[in-house]
């Protein structure tokens, strides 16, 4: 079902040390409401929303400015830094109250605000959720395309469901955004949780560009840390995987069992040195592995039952 035209659109960008992009971005996203506003494909009413994540530079300082400058801008400012997934969260659960829809991107425009009239009209067209989906890797080292790419996969492959290619550019409807309200975890991945909420959806590729100032707020460490986060909080397939191992193993144990005991009984008895070795080392570094990876999901589940806020904000500018 279409719906009305020119209703109210959020832009929400998590900030963490953004004072080298700020100005520029700020000048960009707000070219592109003016043309949509004069389009008429928006509401007047509309706003950009930065959130500031706990920065150490000036990045609350210039929202401030923007917002003083221009009532267009508006600034959440969080109580300490809670992470880019909380700080998008806390960012779409204030715009909600005030927008009919919101559209989540980074600070650093890397991804492209020209097809946000697409995620619009897909909107009106009555869709509740359009992902942006990258049409290639080409500004990618074949480093950062294989991992990125296998990310995809192994979440797909491990039971989650997530959009291959898809960050966090994405266009939510308050309706939506309500539904995202009720998952309480606090393990947040929201690649993996927006996908739960159904309702129609639909997906815009665009091609991403260079970060034009800066440098990126995601290193390869942070990267393993949302991979690590995203395959533990949608899947349990890593436990069955070590159930099923060590099924393998005891299996394969039994049969080295008969296998000596027939070779014993025939005189071919051998030291076996290498074998004993190489068992012992297989087995204890697959235990440590098991141990691991049941401990991180202890430790998940001990987080979710202190029921702690994901994010605390400090103060808003409206």
């Amino acid at each position: 079902m279409e719906r009305e035209r020119n209703q109210i659109l959020y832009l929400v960008i998590p900030c963490y040390n953004e004072q080298e992009v700020l100005p520029e971005t700020s000048k960009r996203l707000k070219e592109k409401m003016e043309s949509l506003m004069e389009r008429e494909m928006i509401s007047r009413e509309s706003k950009i929303m930065f959130v500031n994540d706990g920065s150490k530079d000036r990045t609350w300082e210039l929202i401030e400015e923007l917002h003083a400058g221009d009532p267009i801008f508006q600034g959440v400012k969080l109580s300490r830094n809670c992470g880019h997934q909380n700080a998008l969260l806390g960012g779409l659960m204030t715009a909600k109250e005030y927008a009919d829809m919101v559209i989540s991107l980074d600070a650093d425009l890397q991804d492209d605000i020209d097809v946000i009239d697409q995620f619009v009209e897909k909107y009106y067209e009555g869709c509740e959720i359009v992902y942006g989906v990258r049409s290639a890797r080409t500004t990618d080292t074949f480093f950062k395309r294989f991992t990125a790419e296998g990310f995809y996969k192994l979440i797909n492959f491990m039971g989650g469901e997530v959009v291959f290619n898809h960050a966090d550019y994405r266009l939510m409807s308050k309706r939506a955004l309500d539904e995202l309200q009720g998952y309480k975890e606090v393990n947040l991945f929201l690649r993996g949780i927006v996908p739960m909420i159904g309702f129609q959806t639909d997906v815009v590729t665009y091609e991403r560009h260079e970060r034009f100032a800066g440098e990126s707020k995601y290193p390869m460490k942070k990267m393993l840390g949302l991979a690590a986060d995203g395959i533990t909080s949608l899947s349990t397939k890593p436990i069955r995987f070590i159930m099923l191992t060590g099924a393998l193993i005891f299996f394969c144990s039994i049969v080295m069992l008969i296998y000596s005991l027939v070779q014993h009984f025939l005189g071919n008895t051998s030291v076996g040195w290498t074998s004993l070795i190489v068992s012992i080392w297989a087995l204890g570094g697959l235990q440590l592995l098991a141990i691991g990876i049941i401990g991180e999901y202890i430790g998940k589940i001990y987080l979710e039952t202190k029921e702690r806020p994901k994010y605390i904000i400090e103060k808003v500018l409206r």
